[in-house]
């Protein structure tokens, strides 16, 4: 059975004003799915197929002679040299909607889409189910802590008991896993890692040491919801801190990880420069740090940290699913430890969250928040803090206790 995505209005949408529209993400979230069901009236090609990516790659000037457009391209980073062709057509024919593409690497890092496309494509990235798309709720707006956000929000709610989100926690936001509850957790991510390597990866860049990718990517796992620190990432694998850099981007290229930035204006002298990072899918994270089931998680080290990851997580795929590429988040830390977990900037306010895994939230968690008063020419708007309590209520001022059910 199919379920519909957030982000197939964005996908429709982009489609009538775009000749191209690129759906890039992480591999098994759901692109190929998505865009089959969106195109299920034109013809579809796969370069996973290694005769038409030989032809794709080597007879570039003729494939769409067999493969003539509206036609769907799925794993389209394993040709760069169509997107000149793509633009050529685009360029004659002015004509919307005639390719579909998806990759499993960020646009900025397949090379020709910049050079060849700009203008002429529309671009969404694609993660895998958010809460509300596993509940089945329709509600697809960003979120931001508004009185506006909530009194919609509030029309559209399931409820998410304590257990239920350590399980989604624990289990990840992967279709197959969550369409599939007998599927093999351990199994299943274990497949999706030796995948990942052994093709995402290698298309990227020259790994000679897949065992030292893998001891990377769990040292990047248990990372997870902290301050980015290469000369720690370096030392715990063994390899170089430029090599750190580098298969770091590696993982950011991929959509496996999201690096947050600080905020920070022209004033904001004693913020910290150093991102956060996160996984963005928790089940993989866990996996690779072997928190082998939910009960094991919730109670563990680094459930504050997952807890953390999977509401800035749920928060990106809001902006995403509507074809906001990068979405205006941000953290807050300076030199005297005052820290605000996150920051949503909106038509130049902007709204402080804290996250808490607890369910007993005080007035001490939003605090922090009044560093934001001492910066020149920032408005605070209305904030939180995202937890497990189970009601929408004023904590102080505009700062509210959030439920997770309504992000």
């Amino acid at each position: 059975m199919y379920r519909n995505r957030h982000a197939e209005p964005t996908v429709k949408t982009l489609s009538q004003m775009f000749g191209a529209i690129l759906v890039a993400g992480p591999r098994q979230v759901g692109k190929t799915t998505m865009l089959k069901n969106i195109t299920q009236n034109i013809g579809y090609t796969t370069l996973d197929d290694i005769i038409v990516r030989t032809a794709a790659q080597e007879q570039s000037g003729t494939f769409f002679k067999d493969n003539p457009p509206p036609v769907f391209i799925d794993e389209i980073q394993k040709a760069p040299e169509l997107f000149e062709q793509i633009k050529m057509y685009i360029d004659r024919d002015h004509q919307k909607g005639q390719f579909y593409m998806c990759g499993s690497q960020q646009f900025k890092m397949m090379k020709g889409v910049s050079e060849s496309l700009s203008g002429r494509i529309g671009l969404i990235t694609l993660l895998g189910y958010s809460l509300r798309e596993i509940k089945s709720i329709d509600f697809n707006t960003p979120f931001i802590p508004t009185d506006e956000y909530f009194a919609e929000r509030k029309k559209q709610l399931s409820e998410v008991s304590y257990n239920d989100i350590w399980n989604i926690i624990h289990r990840g936001s992967m279709p197959e896993l969550c369409e599939n509850p007998d599927f093999d957790w351990q199994m299943f991510y274990g497949a999706y890692l030796r995948t990942y390597i052994e093709r995402d990866v290698r298309d990227l860049t020259e790994i000679g040491d897949t065992v030292k990718f893998s001891k990377f990517m769990v040292a990047v796992a248990a990372m997870t919801g902290n301050l980015l620190n290469y000369a720690s990432l370096a030392r715990d694998v063994g390899i170089s801190q430029p090599t750190a850099e580098r298969w770091l981007s590696i993982l950011v290229a991929s959509n496996i990880v999201y690096l947050l930035q600080p905020y920070s204006n022209n004033v904001t002298k004693r913020a910290v420069k150093t991102p956060k990072l996160y996984f963005l899918d928790t089940g993989l994270a866990a996996y690779l740090t072997k928190w082998n089931t939910p009960d094991v998680l919730k109670n563990g080290a680094m459930a504050g940290a997952f807890f953390e990851s999977f509401v800035i997580s749920e928060i990106i795929k809001s902006y995403y699913n509507k074809g906001i590429l990068e979405p205006p988040i941000y953290f807050y830390r300076d030199k005297e430890m005052n820290e605000i977990d996150l920051i949503i900037e909106n038509a130049g306010i902007l709204h402080p969250i804290e996250i808490k895994k607890h369910a007993d939230p005080t007035k001490k968690d939003v605090e922090a928040f009044d560093v934001l008063d001492k910066i020149m020419g920032v408005v605070r708007g209305s904030g939180g803090v995202i937890c497990l309590y189970d009601n929408l209520i004023t904590m102080r001022g505009n700062d509210r206790v959030i439920p997770i059910k309504y992000i």
